[in-house]
Parts: C-alpha cells; structure tokens; sequence
C-alpha cells in the first residue's frame, strides 16, 4: 500500500508541474497590446521659470563717518528722499566742544601771529639802522614763520573740526528712495556702521538667483519677465550682469536683467518671475509613459517591427520637462518606443504595436 500511494503522489506531482509549465509557456506566448511612437529628432528650448526682486540699480549703504549716539531720525523705510536731506543725527556735543577748541587755538595763533610780525617789523628798522644784531633780526624772522606756521596748523585743525561737526548729519546722497534702516534714536552708531540703504532713482534691474547649470546651457541673452501679480503682462528683456562667482551657501548665481524704461511698471520691490530660455538643442522627445528603469538606470522599451518583439534598451536624459523628456543618446531615429503598456513586458516579448494618434 504505501509503495502504490507513492507512486500515486509522484503522478499528480508531475502532472501539477507539467501544468504549471504549459501555463508558463502559453503566458510567454501572449501577444500584448501596445502603443508606440517613432523616434524622431526634434528642436527643443528648455524654459526654467525663476522668481525673482526689482531692485535699483544704483543702491549706497549710508552711514556716519563719526561714532556717537543717534538723537534725531526723520526718514522710514519707503520714504522718498532728495539729495542733501538730512535723514538722521547723531549727539553733536563731543564734535562741537573740539571745533570750540579749535577755535581757541585759531584765535591764540592769530594773536601769536601778530605779536611775531610786530617783533619782526621792529628789528628790521634797528637792523637797518645797525642798531641791532643780526642774531636778533634772525631770530625774530624765525619766530614769525614759526607763528606763521602755528596759524596754518590751527586753521588746519579748525577745519578738519568742523568737518567732523558736519558728519554728525546724515544727508543722502542722491534723489531715490529708502530701502531698509538698520539704526534706531538712541542707538549708538559706529563710525561707517549701514544705518540706511538707499536705492537711486533711475534705471532697475530685476535681480535673479538661478542655478549654474542654466548657464551652462548657454540660456539666450533675452529673459521674459513678469509681476509675480500679472503674468499676462511680460516684456522682454536683455541680461546685464552675471556674478562671476557661486553662493557657497545655495550653490546659485546672481543675474540681474536690465529693466530701464520697460519696467516702468514694475515697482521697487515688487516680485518678478523670470523666465530664462536655453537656445535650441537636437534630441528626441518622448512622453513620461515611455520610461522604464534597467537597474536603476533611465531605459525604454523598442519594438521590432519584424519580429513583433520588445527589448529594453538604456537611455541618457538630457533633460526633464513638464509631461516629456528629452532622450540625447541611446536611441535612433525611427525606432519604435513603446508608450503605453510596457508595464509588464518582458525582452523578447511578442506585442501588437499600435501607432500613438498625435
């Protein structure tokens, strides 16, 4: 009994497998439908959108040239300045008491001054008269150059005095408006400490950080930019400055398109987009549907048109776009690209390939 249980198990053990072997044979031979399109190659510009600021193109970072401590500021962030007006002072008093002593020296000089010529004066007559030494008259014209001298120090001194006076006002220095403040009454201001920055006015610039690899693209000189606020409303515009060096910290590049009289609309401040195109590049286009992965890298299933049989094949991508990529080796022009049902293909699958309707 138990040899003959055996043999009974063995038979429906090689029947169950010689089943499972027709299933698998018959499921390889199943012919798929799929949807294809040819390989062609096409012209494309890639269009990378970046927002960005409206800024002056002529900004001045305003501040003291004397330290002292802040008592009077009449101008706020947006207010319209002109140039010469006073936009904060600082505690005149440490200024005011040197051009007093400044003043002191001045007169004492003069006075010193004075009594030296008169000395000089008189023993030029005794000289002259040869009643007196020539020591002595040269000693008395050394006294009045020296005087002289001690003059023009204090008159130097005075000067510098009252420059010093002058500094503690804060004036701007051209017509624009004021961008940002970084000092408040009772602050105390270090000598060339920013305490206002101020954008001239005349022409703009709408200012971008963008990545490297735009420009490595070779990007036309033209952008498209537009308010943040209205999109429909774009002007075209060239590029006018792009930093030669990279932000360590976002790994960008500032590029600033000059605005001039087109931007004439677009406010200081305000929040552009800027749409930079690359110039126009070979490459084959595909749908999303079309990629697959072979191990992790990008790939594509091609059709043999006289086999009716699919393999895979890799790809480089050049790059991603919005519903498309573009292909830029590994394919040929008029390959057959499966673009709809490649899920579940396997290479050398039999298929029924149906034209993409474009």
């Amino acid at each position: 009994m138990g040899i003959s249980r055996n043999l009974i198990w063995l038979a429906m053990s090689a029947a169950i497998l010689s089943s499972c072997s027709e299933k698998s044979g018959d499921h390889s031979a199943v012919s798929r439908e799929v949807r294809t399109v040819s390989a062609e190659l096409s012209s494309y510009a890639s269009n990378t959108a970046v927002t960005g600021e409206v800024r002056a193109r002529i900004q001045s970072e305003l501040s003291f040239r004397v330290s002292g401590r802040i008592i009077e500021r009449s101008v706020d962030v947006g207010s319209k300045v002109k140039a010469g007006q006073v936009l904060a002072k600082i505690d005149p008093q440490e200024q005011q008491a040197d051009v007093d002593v400044a003043t002191a020296s001045l007169h004492s000089a003069e006075a010193q001054l004075m009594q030296a010529q008169l000395a000089s004066d008189r023993q030029k007559s005794l000289f002259a008269n040869q009643v007196t030494t020539r020591a002595s008259y040269d000693a008395a014209q050394e006294a009045l150059l020296t005087a002289q001298g001690t003059l023009d120090a204090a008159q130097a001194q005075l000067g510098t005095a009252r420059d010093a006076l002058s500094f503690t006002e804060l004036r701007a220095d051209a017509d624009g408006v004021i961008t940002a403040r970084n000092a408040e009454v009772g602050q105390v201001a270090q000598a060339a400490q920013s305490v206002f920055t101020l954008a001239h006015d005349g022409p703009r610039d709408a200012v971008f950080n963008v990545f490297e690899s735009l420009f490595l693209q070779k990007s036309k000189a033209d952008v498209q930019v537009s308010l943040l606020s209205s999109p429909e409303k774009r002007i075209s515009v060239p590029v006018r400055e792009v930093s030669p060096t990279i932000d360590s910290a976002t790994g960008t590049i500032r590029v600033k398109v000059g605005l001039d009289k087109s931007g004439d609309g677009m406010p200081l401040g305000a929040v552009v987009v800027g749409t930079f195109t690359a110039q126009p590049r070979q490459a084959i286009l595909l749908p999303w549907s079309a990629m697959t992965s072979s191990g992790g890298t990008p790939a594509v299933w091609v059709v043999d048109p006289s086999k009716q049989t699919v393999s895979m094949k890799k790809i480089d991508v050049a790059e991603y776009q919005t519903g498309k990529f573009a292909v830029s080796s590994g394919l040929e022009p008029k390959e057959l690209v499966v673009v709809e049902g490649g899920k579940f293909l396997r290479p050398g699958q039999q298929v029924s390939a149906t034209p993409e309707t474009k």
